[in-house]
């Protein structure tokens, strides 16, 4: 038997196993993917924005021309005092060969080229040629030493996708013609006419050029023009530092993101994964060993899944029990007046009599007649919670239906005389089935007319009490026995006057009645009514629905 067990389990999890063939697992689960996507893509915007650095580029960019500004400014005055020369006729000129020893003495080793333009346009001295425009030496700066880093060609690719696309800054072009002039330089051209000027330029490499103008005066007379100019590398360098500090962070955050997303994926995957696997194995196992995991202790939305899990898994093997249970009282049932049928039709042929054949008869027929009244309530106790679950409730006034079931037992004058005592200035509506309602009233005054005697009285009641809608069926007969209170709503349970014909009732009315309300989500109770001395003065059922929000 053990054998046999381990090999049934085994092929269950066999089973299981298919069943679950192809779901991703640990961090390849679709979970995971999407948690590490959206973690990282709220991560990816802010440090996006940030690498951008716009204003904090034109910020050093201005920076830098305001000092290109007044280092111009100075050498202006410099030039202007220094290396400025008056003719016969009473002019004053710069002299080129003055200018460029100034130029040696003041702009060396400050990485600013300077460029001095006569009134007539003419480039009269430059500072990247020691001898001269044209000269035999030219002072250039070499390439720093070494290759670049994966950082540095990470932000070369960023700024390479900045410039590709439109709308970033669309600086001039910097030419640099053989022979140079003032026309060739906007801002030269306004130097000359008195005023300061600035431009910003980008060479074919792609790299900035910043230049400033300004007019070389001695007593307010324009001599000529001044033109600093460097390259932007300063401000470059500037924006890819404070990028890298970003990537650097960014890179941090990332991997805390990724960590952070994997233990959240961790703590939300695991745990959906054993609920799916415990319901695998309660779907194809054929016993009660296998049980969905209680995760209610975590106080969140998988606690509370895990919840309703075990409670409907709970209230499946109670519904199948039911089902085994429902199916061996109907199987007990038919098998009482079968076995009556049986021996009165095996009787009946046997017996010459007319008159014991017709008492046989006749009790085949009540047989039948139970049989068919047995079969029809079971029918209807069978369907009834599916046709619960399926109809659609609606709003359904207790006090008029109380009404109308009273009218049409007034009808008959043999009956008990019916009462109702129904407040008129409350409206006792619920939600519910109006027929499945009427059904179990129903039911209850039938079975009050049964017990109480001609002369009683049946009382109807009900009331509004503390958001709920009481309704109370009083009747004035024997009572019902001590301790039975609840068992006369189990199924079969028939405790009927002696006077009734045996095989009237099935036995499932009341049952029928509990399985209504409580589908109604109430309840429906039973006790006797008492004297002051603890007599039995009749039975009362007790009916409890939610009252109607509005």
């Amino acid at each position: 038997m053990a054998d046999e067990s381990h090999k049934q389990k085994a092929e269950i999890a066999q089973t299981v196993k298919k069943h679950r063939k192809g779901r991703k697992r640990g961090w390849r689960s679709s979970l995971t993917h999407k948690i590490l996507l959206i973690n990282s893509f709220v991560l990816m915007i802010p440090v996006v924005g940030l690498m951008h650095l716009e204003q904090y580029r034109l910020s050093l960019i201005a920076s830098e021309l305001d000092a290109l500004s007044i280092q111009g400014r100075a050498f202006s005055l410099s030039l202007g005092s220094t290396a400025v020369v008056a003719s016969q006729v009473g002019s004053e000129k710069l002299v080129p060969e003055l200018t460029r020893s100034l130029m040696r003495a003041m702009l060396n080793d400050i990485g600013v080229r300077a460029r001095i333009f006569a009134t007539s346009g003419e480039m009269l001295a430059d500072s990247l040629y020691l001898a001269g425009v044209g000269g035999p030496v030219e002072v250039g700066e070499l390439p720093p030493p070494g290759g670049m880093g994966m950082m540095d060609r990470i932000i070369l690719f960023y700024e390479e996708i900045i410039n590709w696309l439109p709308g970033h800054d669309d600086w001039p072009l910097y030419r640099e013609a053989q022979h140079q002039s003032a026309e060739d330089y906007t801002e030269v051209l306004i130097a000359l006419n008195g005023e300061p000027a600035g431009m910003v330029r980008t060479d074919t490499t792609g790299r900035l050029v910043l230049s400033m103008a300004v007019p070389v005066q001695r007593y307010r007379q324009v001599l000529g023009a001044l033109m600093l100019s460097k390259d932007a590398q300063v401000v470059t360098q500037a924006v890819q530092d404070r990028r890298r500090d970003i990537l650097a962070v960014c890179g941090l955050a990332l991997g805390v993101t990724v960590l952070l997303s994997l233990y959240l994926a961790g703590i939300i995957g695991r745990p959906l994964r054993r609920l799916a696997n415990a319901a695998d194995f309660v779907r194809y196992g054929k016993g009660r060993e296998y049980e969905i995991p209680d995760f209610t202790h975590r106080g969140d939305e998988i606690g509370d899944l895990s919840g309703a899990l075990r409670a409907m898994t709970e209230a499946l093997w109670a519904r199948m029990d039911a089902i085994e249970g429902f199916a061996a009282d109907v199987s007990h049932e038919i098998k009482n007046p079968l076995t009556s049928l049986r021996s009165a039709v095996e009787t009946v042929s046997r017996i010459n009599d007319p008159e014991q054949q017709k008492k046989l008869l006749a009790i085949i027929m009540d047989d039948v007649q139970r049989l068919d009244r047995l079969i029809s309530d079971i029918s209807d106790a069978s369907r009834l919670d599916a046709e619960l679950s399926r109809a659609k409730m609606e709003e359904v006034d207790v006090g008029k239906l109380l009404e109308a079931l009273v009218e049409i037992q007034r009808v008959d004058e043999n009956c008990p005389v019916f009462e109702t005592d129904i407040k008129s200035d409350e409206k006792l509506c619920v939600q519910g089935l109006e027929g499945r309602l009427g059904q179990v009233l129903r039911n209850l005054m039938t079975n009050a007319k049964t017990f109480s005697p001609k002369d009683g009285k049946i009382r109807l009641a009900a009331k509004l009490e503390k958001g709920r809608v009481i309704i109370t069926v009083d009747d004035d007969g024997p009572g019902i026995i001590p301790g039975k209170f609840e068992a006369i709503f189990d199924r079969f349970y028939t405790e009927r006057p002696e006077e009734e014909k045996f095989g009237t009732h099935s036995g499932l009315g009341l049952s029928i009645s509990k399985q209504i309300i409580e589908a109604h989500n109430g309840t429906i109770t039973a006790e006797n009514r008492m004297d002051e001395n603890d007599g039995v003065l009749g039975a009362r059922f007790i009916i409890s629905l939610p009252e109607e929000q509005r």
